[in-house]
């Protein structure tokens, strides 16, 4: 690995927003899946919540850009069951549904920790979502379609939420470089290498300046050094 490449998996790992998510709710098309994955890594999601469509499977094209290996994808049985994983992370619901009570998508504050919630492709948001949301979200329109693409909607909320998170220095925030930060990066960095030791319980071995790994003397990692 060169360092330059290895230098941009730190600048960017800097700058992950961990209090931002995002909540698929029986989103099932895989290129709109791919697309959202690809704006979560452009906006600096750590993770992105999946419910299982009520028929099929949740599957996702390697459009994504390999924006997959790079954002951490959580599937869960129920809109119940991600809802409640972002609640446990302390973030507010925000929901792209219209109402009576939505506002539009640019008065929102994406400054505080948040989850975007995006309804299915045909359904849209399911009534349990639409419910628990704290705040629902429209884009203004002037055309004769209702609504835009899903994924494309997510990407205009989720720019906007960038933008007004740059204007308040939330990416120039300074990272702590804990285990998680280093964890991540070994795996950014030694994708091979991190399922090997998942796999194992073996800890993670030690990079150089370069992102490069230095070979463990234990005899458990002998064959894949």
């Amino acid at each position: 690995m060169s360092r330059s490449r290895f230098d941009k998996f730190k600048t960017v790992l800097q700058q992950r927003q961990p209090d931002m998510a995002l909540v698929t709710d029986q989103v099932h098309k895989a290129q709109n899946i791919s697309a959202m994955l690809r704006t979560a890594d452009a906006v600096g999601i750590t993770t992105v919540h999946m419910v299982q469509p009520a028929r099929g499977r949740l599957v996702y094209h390697h459009t994504a850009g390999g924006s997959s290996r790079f954002v951490t994808s959580i599937g869960h049985p129920s809109i119940e069951a991600a809802l409640q994983a972002a609640r446990d992370q302390g973030l507010k619901l925000y929901a792209a549904q219209w109402s009576e009570r939505a506002i539009s998508y640019r008065d929102a504050d994406y400054t505080q920790p948040f989850a975007l919630v995006m309804g299915a492709e045909k359904y849209g948001l399911s009534e349990t979502a639409s419910a628990e949301a704290d705040v629902h979200l429209t884009i203004p329109m002037v055309g004769m379609v209702e609504s835009y693409n899903v994924s494309v909607a997510a990407a205009i909320i989720l720019q906007e939420a960038l933008h007004q998170r740059q204007a308040a220095g939330h990416y120039q925030r300074p990272v702590s470089e804990g285990e998680g930060y280093h964890r991540t990066l070994f795996r950014w960095a030694q994708p091979k290498m991190a399922r090997y030791c998942d796999q194992r319980g073996l800890p993670y071995p030690e990079l150089d300046e370069d992102g490069d790994m230095i070979p463990p003397t234990d005899a458990a990692y002998r064959g894949r050094a």
